[in-house]
C-alpha cells in the first residue's frame, strides 16, 4: 500500500510502539490503567468506504475507552511489501486488512495468527462456509487454519443499456432464470446492428475474471495430485475462454476497441450506445450510478450460466499479526467491525457483497436502485476461487496467464496454443513454489 513517506513513518512509530514481539494472544503490556492500544490497518479507499470505516471505529472507540483503535490509512498499490518489512521488524499492525490471495504466504511463513480457535460463535456462524474456505489456508506445517475473517466479496454481473435491451426483444435474465451462455451470445446478437455491438469485453486484465467465470463449466485451470500442482487447460477451462472469442471474431456481436482497455475505460462508449451489455465485476455499478449522464438508463443483470453458475471468490478479509500482544481484544473489534449491520456498511460503501448472511438480508443490499437485489442475489453462486490455494499463482498469472490471454483475445494465437503456453510455462513457474 502506498502511504506518503511521512506518513509510512509515523505508522511504523506508532505500530513499533504497540505491537512489539511476543506471540499471538500475549497479555497486554499497557499499564493498569491506560487503555490497550489496537493499530488497524485499513485498505478502503473509496471515499464512501473510507467514512465508513472510519465512523465504526469512531463507534467502537467511544464505547470500549479500554480499548482504543488508532485507525492507520493504507493503499492497496503495494501493502504486501511493506507488510513483509513490517513483520520482520515487529512492527505490523494488530489488526490488517488484505484479500485472500495475500493470506498464503503469509500464514505459511508465520507471520498471521490462526484465528479458528478465537471466532466468537456469533460471527462464525453469520458467514457461509464457502467464505470460510477463502481464508483457510496450510500453516507450512501440514495444517490447516483460519488466517482472516473474510468480509467483503466480488462477483461478476452485467451491465445493461436499459433502452438497447428492451428494444431487443431477448429475454430480461434474473437470478433465479440467469441466461446460459448460449442466450448471453444469442442477445449480444440480436443487439450487434448499425455499427453498434452487442458487448465490450474490457481485457487490459483478463486473468481473474476468465477464471472466475470458468468455473460455469467447472473449470478450475489447476489441479493437486501426490502433492503436486500444475496447470491444466481442458475442455471445461476452454469453453468461457472459447466463447468470448466467439464473440469477437466469429459472432462479432463484441466491440474489439474494448479488448485493450481496463474495467471502466468502455464506460463513455457505453453510454454513447456503441454496446449494450457491460460484463463486470459488481462495484462498476458505482460509476455508472455516479457519472452516467441525465437519462440514461441501465439495469444490472447476473452473469450467465454453464453446467452451473458457480463463480470464484475472492474475499477482502481482516487478521491478526502473530506478533499483536492484544490478539483477544483485537479480535472483539474485528467481531464488532464486521457485524450484521456494519458490514451492511462497509459493502454499501465499497459497493461489495458482504459476507455475512445478516448484512445480505438488509433492505439496503435487496433494493432494486442501482442493482443491490442483483448483486447480493449473485453471492450465493460465489465459491472459493480454485487459485487461492496455488502457490505461485501471482507469478503465474503476471508472467504467464496475462500476456498469453491477451495475445489469445487478440487473435494473434490459436486456443490451442494458449492452452499450451498457460501449462507448459505455468508449469516451469510452479514448479519453483512446491515444497
Amino acid at each position: 500500500m502506498r502511504i506518503t513517506s511521512a506518513l509510512a513513518a509515523a505508522a511504523i512509530l506508532t505500530l513499533a510502539a504497540a505491537c512489539g514481539g511476543g506471540g499471538g494472544g500475549a497479555q497486554s503490556s499497557s499499564a493498569p490503567n491506560e487503555p490497550v492500544k489496537i493499530n488497524f490497518l485499513s485498505l478502503a479507499w473509496q471515499k464512501e468506504s473510507v467514512a465508513a470505516n472510519k465512523q465504526l471505529v469512531d463507534e467502537w472507540n467511544k464505547a470500549n475507552p479500554n480499548i482504543q483503535v488508532t485507525y492507520v490509512q493504507g493503499s492497496w498499490d503495494n501493502v504486501n511489501d511493506q507488510l513483509v518489512t513490517q513483520f520482520s521488524g515487529g512492527t505490523a499492525p494488530d489488526v490488517i486488512h488484505n484479500d485472500s490471495p495475500a493470506l498464503s504466504g503469509f500464514a505459511s511463513d508465520g507471520y498471521l495468527l490462526d484465528l479458528k480457535d478465537k471466532l466468537p460463535a456469533e460471527l462464525k456462524s453469520d458467514i457461509p462456509q464457502p467464505a470460510w474456505d477463502t481464508v483457510t489456508f496450510d500453516d507450512g506445517k501440514g495444517q490447516q487454519g483460519v488466517y482472516g475473517v473474510p468480509f467483503l466479496q466480488e462477483s461478476q454481473v452485467i451491465i445493461a443499456n436499459k433502452k438497447l435491451l428492451d428494444a431487443s426483444g431477448a429475454r430480461v435474465p434474473t437470478p433465479d432464470n440467469p441466461w446460459t451462455w448460449d442466450e448471453f451470445s444469442a442477445a449480444a446478437k440480436k443487439m450487434t446492428k448499425d455499427g453498434n455491438f452487442g458487448v465490450a469485453w474490457p481485457m487490459k486484465s483478463p486473468v481473474n475474471k476468465t477464471l472466475n467465470l470458468a468455473l460455469n463449466f467447472g473449470g478450475t485451470f489447476f489441479q493437486t495430485a501426490d502433492g503436486k500442482t500444475t496447470v491444466k487447460v481442458g475442455p471445461e477451462e476452454r469453453e468461457v475462454l472459447q466463447r468470448i472469442h466467439d464473440q469477437l471474431y466469429k459472432d462479432k456481436s463484441a466491440d474489439p476497441a474494448a479488448l485493450g482497455q481496463g474495467t471502466a475505460d468502455p464506460l463513455p462508449a457505453f453510454y454513447k450506445g456503441k454496446f449494450a451489455l457491460l460484463p463486470a465485476g459488481v462495484y462498476l455499478r458505482q460509476q455508472v450510478a455516479e457519472q452516467a449522464p441525465e437519462g440514461f438508463e441501465w439495469v444490472t443483470l447476473p452473469a450467465p450460466k454453464g453446467t452451473s453458475a458457480q463463480q470464484g471468490a475472492v474475499s477482502q478479509t481482516l487478521s491478526i499479526a502473530q506478533d499483536s500482544k492484544h490478539a483477544d481484544e483485537a479480535m472483539k473489534f474485528i467481531a464488532f467491525f464486521l457485524n450484521g449491520a456494519n458490514q451492511a456498511k462497509l459493502a454499501k460503501g465499497d459497493w461489495l457483497l458482504p459476507t455475512s448472511q445478516a448484512a445480505a438480508a438488509d433492505p439496503a443490499m435487496t433494493t432494486k436502485e442501482n442493482g443491490w437485489d442483483v448483486a447480493t442475489a449473485s453471492a450465493k453462486n460465489l465459491v472459493v476461487a480454485p487459485f487461492l490455494k496455488v502457490n505461485g499463482f501471482d507469478e503465474w498469472k503476471t508472467k504467464v496467464a496475462t500476456p498469453t490471454l491477451q495475445e489469445y483475445f487478440a487473435n494473434k494465437i490459436t486456443i490451442d496454443q494458449a492452452a499450451s503456453k498457460l501449462v507448459e510455462d505455468g508449469n516451469k513457474v510452479l514448479e519453483r513454489y512446491q515444497r
